[in-house]
């Protein structure tokens, strides 16, 4: 997968892009990352990419000019699936990871100042944002929702199956981890998973994903599709939080 991204500040990109997993999946091929200035493409003396808001307000607004340009120079024939991150987007979600996951060239505009001028916005294929806040810029949420779309891309996890194990892969928070030593500062392991009985140790994940949903995030729960045991689980711990009240 090609993926492009235009921002005011390229700088911002390389310590990720060429890090950790990302890194190794561009090493390999899997990826292939091109970050643009967009100020390289402003026509003006001193390269300004931003003006005063038609009607009035706060801020500064970006020009359409840099970006049009840009958009020009390096996708002259509209290949890309384009993608702008703004506070105003649909909020970024394991479906919609998935479905971005499946284009061949991605195309990531980074919003700056109070907003950009909506004939660019016109331009894009989707608006994006990764949650119910403002950022002072697009470029932190640009690599979170590269890094989220790329576990989905086959060979770039060391396990295909790592992203789907994970929390919201089936709409349950993800359940408690460990690792060796079996004991430690006088904590141990629990016995389920160390008795290598699968069965016992799948459905004691399922009751912990369970549990730590219903604790950190029980809205979730109204979207899974919950079996009998899940229900009867659920109905034995909120009436043993009840009794406890």
């Amino acid at each position: 997968m090609r993926i492009d991204v235009l921002t005011l500040f390229p700088e911002m990109f390389s310590p990720v892009l060429g890090a950790s997993m990302l890194g190794r999946a561009a090493q390999k091929g899997i990826l292939e990352f091109s970050v643009h200035n967009i100020r390289d493409y402003s026509t003006s003396k001193h390269k300004n990419t931003d003006d005063y808001p038609f009607g009035g307000g706060a801020g500064m607004v970006m020009m359409p000019q840099p970006i049009f340009s840009c958009l020009d120079t390096i996708d002259e024939n509209a290949e890309a699936y384009r993608v702008v991150l703004t506070p105003r987007g649909e909020t970024l979600n394991v479906a919609l990871a998935q479905e971005l996951a499946q284009k061949e060239r991605l195309l990531f505009l980074c919003g700056h100042y109070e907003g950009i001028d909506e004939r660019v916005m016109g331009k894009m294929h989707r608006e994006v944002s990764i949650g119910d806040y403002v950022l002072t810029g697009g470029e932190l949420a640009a690599m979170v929702v590269i890094d989220c779309i790329s576990r989905f891309i086959p060979g770039v996890l060391g396990s295909d199956e790592s992203a789907m194990d994970e929390s919201f892969s089936d709409g349950l928070l993800e359940y408690p981890q460990y690792t060796r030593p079996s004991e430690f500062c006088g904590e141990k392991v629990p016995e389920v998973l160390l008795n290598g009985n699968h069965a016992a140790i799948a459905r004691w994940r399922r009751e912990q994903s369970l549990l730590i949903t219903l604790k950190n995030r029980p809205e979730l729960l109204e979207g899974v599709s919950l079996t009998k045991a899940d229900r009867l689980f659920l109905e034995a711990v909120k009436n043993g939080e009840n009794q406890g009240k």
